[in-house]
């Protein structure tokens, strides 16, 4: 993800490395944010060609009148085709990098224009296999030959299913995180109705207790004797 230095962008944070040595590993990222009535807002996200990119986000809670869930949120190619667009509270984006460069994901509010929200965020790129940028081509033709011919290498199988591993664990937390995306937002829908049922009964029972004593007022002032002669009746 790009980094601000000094107020200026910061892509590349290792100058004595290639962007290859760099970015390359399971990389990901998970926080909120707060977007204003009618806000837009947007985050860039290096990949390489030909790797997992991910992107999963859920809005949690909405103020104002109109309490409208729909976050419109779309994600370019650095050659700035879109690649995807979405138009709905929660979502889950997967796709196969075409391009290398940063990808621009933009979370725009235009829907609630009288209220902020907060959306959670988890995005990133993962690998099915692991690759040394450092190794020559030769090096690596060199390494598929003594695969093929030793298969039945003990390391060759541990370092294969580590790998593995990694990659099925990379993926449980993925969808973790996205449950307790689920689960922050149960957690302000009943915060939400609580004080909405709590503020309603408080202005019912004042209404009920007001209108009881405006009833026994009106019923009392039918009941007014005069003050006039003896002889004269109470009027009711």
């Amino acid at each position: 993800m790009v980094r601000l230095s000094h107020g200026v962008p910061q892509t590349n944070t290792r100058p004595d490395v290639t962007d290859q040595e760099l970015f390359w590993g399971s990389d990901q990222y998970d926080f909120a944010i707060v977007l204003p009535a009618a806000g837009l807002e947007c985050f860039w996200h290096f990949a390489h060609r030909g790797e997992k990119f991910y992107l999963n986000f859920m809005v949690q809670w909405v103020t104002g009148m109109g309490h409208g869930r729909q976050l419109s949120v779309t994600v370019n190619a650095p050659s700035g085709l879109l690649v995807s667009a979405v138009d709905d509270a929660k979502a889950q984006i997967t796709f196969e990098a075409a391009e290398t460069g940063f990808y621009q994901m933009c979370f725009s509010n235009l829907h609630n224009r009288f209220g902020t929200m907060q959306i959670f965020l988890s995005f990133g790129v993962y690998y099915d296999t692991y690759q040394d940028p450092s190794k020559s081509e030769e090096d690596e033709e060199k390494k598929k030959e003594e695969v093929s011919r030793e298969l039945n290498n003990t390391l060759s199988i541990i370092e294969a299913a580590t790998h593995k591993v990694e990659n099925h664990v990379f993926h449980m937390f993925r969808y973790y995180g996205f449950s307790r995306m689920r689960k922050s937002v149960d957690y302000f829908l009943l915060q939400s109705n609580s004080k909405y049922i709590t503020w309603w009964s408080m202005a019912l029972s004042v209404l009920i207790v007001t209108s009881g004593y405006l009833q026994l007022l009106f019923l009392k002032s039918l009941f007014v004797s005069s003050t006039g002669a003896e002889g004269e009746k109470p009027r009711c």
